[in-house]
């Protein structure tokens, strides 16, 4: 079996003949794992742009940060080493992952120190709960930057799948937990970020072992380590897996619940609902549009009616748009010297 699985990595690997020697790609794989200045300063920036933009809650910022992707690079050199078997390269892509990890960290939370926002926004909390779905857009993204590496012809594509594969604003989001001892905070950005690493080195070992740069033989036992340690993380991704089906399926039947069995939603046009469920209780900001006013009596019955169908209380925000019918005939109070069409 073996020797036939062998067999088929030489096929697909004399099909490619255009990808890169596999000494080049050794020696390109050591000049980027090397934590040297370029590195550093990388990494100093990429922090900063990330944690800056979690900070602010904003998206465009962040994918700046995820652009740059420094950590990218030992990593590939990392799982290239240790299915090689060269000591040099599997400890430059330690080093440089420790290195960049820590420094990054470490900014992260004088800077959230330093600006002293009590408050993080959602971008920061979208990472503290990391699923099964994080784990497998790490596999695949990790493995189309293993396979890029080794294929000069879609190199191009390693800026997309750096934004996909985020690696920068997890350790920001872990720096700013520690900034404020939320302890819960940084656990949950620590697996996301243990996640994505496992799962691109694992992706990439099997793509460079795909495209025919190791044996399988030589690369049995490091499959097998990455292999175990990723299959550690299924427990805890699982779980907040499931937290999130759980949730979706409450937001829908709260929503089925105001808009069919509710008098006030009757007279509302209900644009949009946003469930933080950080804050105990969990707070539904609901976007809606409405002729008359909405008023505080209103919002505290609604509350009891759906702790009383849901068995347990939401605290209900509503953003209110007004809803103004303009016909040819209404009447228009203007200036004197003022003439419209």
């Amino acid at each position: 079996m073996l020797r036939e699985m062998g067999d088929r990595f030489k096929g697909f690997r004399e099909k490619h003949k255009d990808l890169m020697p596999s000494q080049q790609v050794e020696m390109e794989l050591l000049s980027e794992s090397t934590p040297d200045s370029s590195f550093l300063i990388l990494i100093v920036s990429s922090c900063a742009i990330a944690t800056f933009g979690l900070l602010a809650n904003s998206t465009a910022v962040i994918i700046g940060a995820m652009i740059i992707a420094p950590l990218m690079l030992p990593i590939r050199g990392l799982a290239f080493g240790a299915l090689q078997g060269n000591p040099i390269l599997v400890k430059r892509g330690v080093v440089s992952i420790l290195v960049g990890t820590l420094l990054a960290m470490a900014m992260a939370c004088c800077l959230g120190w330093l600006v002293g926002i009590r408050s993080f926004g959602s971008e920061v909390w979208a990472r503290s709960e990391p699923t099964l779905l994080d784990l497998g857009v790490a596999i695949v993204a990790g493995g189309i930057s293993g396979y890029a590496k080794v294929q000069p012809k879609i190199s191009g594509s390693l800026a997309g799948t750096a934004i996909a594969v985020a690696l920068m604003p997890p350790i920001c989001v872990i720096g700013l937990g520690l900034s404020q001892a939320n302890w819960e905070l940084g656990w949950g950005a620590t697996l996301l970020y243990v996640t994505n690493l496992l799962g691109i080195m694992l992706s990439c070992m099997l793509a460079f072992l795909l495209t025919g740069y190791a044996s399988l033989r030589h690369a049995r036992r490091p499959l097998i380590w990455a292999t175990i340690s990723t299959a550690i993380l299924l427990l805890p991704l699982s779980i907040s897996f499931g937290r999130l089906v759980r949730q979706a399926q409450f937001e829908a039947t709260l929503r089925q619940i105001l808009l069919n069995r509710t008098i006030t939603f009757q007279q509302l046009d209900l644009m949009s609902t946003n469930i933080n469920w950080q804050m105990t209780p969990p707070e539904v900001r609901l976007n809606v549009r409405a002729r008359e006013p909405i008023t505080p009596k209103q919002v505290g019955l609604l509350e009891d009616f759906v702790q009383r169908e849901m068995g347990r209380s939401f605290k209900l925000i509503f953003v209110v748009g007004q809803v103004e019918e303009v016909r040819r005939d209404t009447p228009q109070f203007e200036p004197p010297s003022t003439q419209s069409y």
